[in-house]
């Protein structure tokens, strides 16, 4: 592994554990390269690649410090925002705003594939990281699943969590990501001014035999949360482009 990756990776743990702190100093390049044997180029580029992350502060003539910094959460991992914190070593939050069985508005009913007049289950949360406000969440259900909702606390943990256990089969999500503006309950719930820009994400998630389960629309702080995307040359749109298609855009919602 070349030596400025190894410094790099070595640097974003003592981070990610908390034994750098946010605001702390580095050591010096010439501390880094003893403790790593390394000359400054690779640790100069170690460096490099952490400010791109977004993890550390440099300026000329003064030593890097460590910065606060939105957590990256792969696109496979947004059907369960818990699990996601968790894994980055931080705590997971939420409170529930609203939890409802009503007739869906249409263009949610067309998500769901329900007809008009049936009923689904909706749920707005926000989400914490650290007891901090990072998402909020408008999530549908259709009745079989979604009246699970009304036994069992949905601020007590996660709802894709618990209704897995309960062998609702949320298998296949299907996400599309824009950016929208905060409204009034987003910036209300989110602390943010009204019309900052918010990462959205749009979720379909079916059964593994097609049926279509819920519908999600979550909001995130870009200041608190981004997305990181994996690729891989074999499993591509160029080598599967029935799974993946690019589409322009229409405008915001």
């Amino acid at each position: 592994m070349p030596i400025h990756v190894v410094v790099a990776d070595a640097i974003r743990e003592r981070i990610r554990s908390g034994e750098l702190a946010v605001g702390a100093p580095l050591p010096s390049e010439s501390e880094l390269g003893a403790q790593f044997g390394a000359s400054r180029g690779p640790v100069r580029q170690a460096l490099a690649q952490l400010r791109n992350e977004g993890l550390i502060e440099t300026s000329q003539g003064r030593v890097p410090t460590v910065l606060g910094r939105p957590l990256a959460q792969s696109i496979d991992d947004f059907f369960s925002f818990s699990a996601w914190v968790q894994a980055t070593g931080r705590t997971p939050g939420q409170h529930t705003i609203e939890l409802a069985w009503r007739v869906p508005p249409a263009a949610v009913a067309e998500k769901l594939k329900l007809a008009a007049s049936d009923r689904a289950v909706s749920i707005v949360r926000r989400r914490s990281i650290d007891g901090q406000p990072a998402m909020l969440e408008r999530s549908w259900y259709i009745s079989e699943a979604g009246r699970q909702l009304f036994d069992f606390d949905p601020d007590d943990g996660s709802i894709f969590g618990t209704l897995i256990e309960r062998g609702v089969p949320l298998d296949i999500g299907t996400h599309t990501i824009d950016a929208v503006a905060a409204n009034v309950l987003d910036a209300e719930q989110l602390e943010v001014p009204l019309g900052t820009p918010l990462l959205r994400v749009e979720r379909v998630t079916t059964s593994s035999s097609g049926q279509v389960i819920e519908y999600a629309e979550d909001r995130y702080r870009t200041d608190r949360a981004k997305l990181a995307i994996r690729n891989s040359r074999t499993t591509s749109a160029v080598s599967r482009p029935s799974i993946a298609r690019l589409a322009a855009p229409s405008g915001l919602a």
